[in-house]
């Protein structure tokens, strides 16, 4: 597999992951969905208003979100390999790495993953779908060196 990973980075800040460890997370993350195929997408890290903006354009939820994901459903004939787009509101992440009492590395790991996994067509409206999604995390963050995203540290 090929990834053409586009890392976008509006804020600036020296605890963010580098784009090394994103690369590694989403790579990760694509194996663990079985995406063998050359894969495109972009991964956007934004402050609380661009984050704020895209929530509540898009899902209609006030205020930012941690991740969002925009997949590319339906261009398969055109462009197979591109996947989509994950917008991460980098704010958000650490706040919620503070309140979870979590290392920020690892929310962030989980971040990647869990936008990843939206766009391969994970879910987690539905218990079941959630149960399924969540059980892969977890899989997935350990293969990291991570812990349980969904236990308290």
């Amino acid at each position: 597999m090929m990834l053409d990973l586009d890392i976008q980075r509006i804020i600036s800040d020296p605890e963010l992951p580098d784009d090394k460890q994103i690369e590694l997370w989403t790579k990760a993350a694509l194996a663990a969905g079985e995406r063998e195929d050359n894969t495109q997408l972009a991964i956007r890290i934004v402050d609380i208003n661009e984050g704020k903006k895209l929530n509540e354009q898009w899902r209609h939820k006030e205020g930012p979100t941690n991740v969002l994901s925009f997949s590319m459903d339906g261009l398969d004939l055109i462009a197979p390999e591109l996947l989509g787009d994950i917008v991460i509101c980098a704010p958000v992440v650490a706040r919620e790495a503070e309140e979870q009492s979590k290392p920020l590395h690892s929310h962030w790991a989980h971040m990647v993953t869990h936008g990843v996994l939206h766009l391969l067509g994970y879910d987690h409206i539905i218990e079941t779908e959630a149960k399924k999604m969540e059980s892969l995390e977890i899989k997935i963050m350990n293969q990291l060196g991570f812990s349980d995203p969904y236990q308290p540290e």
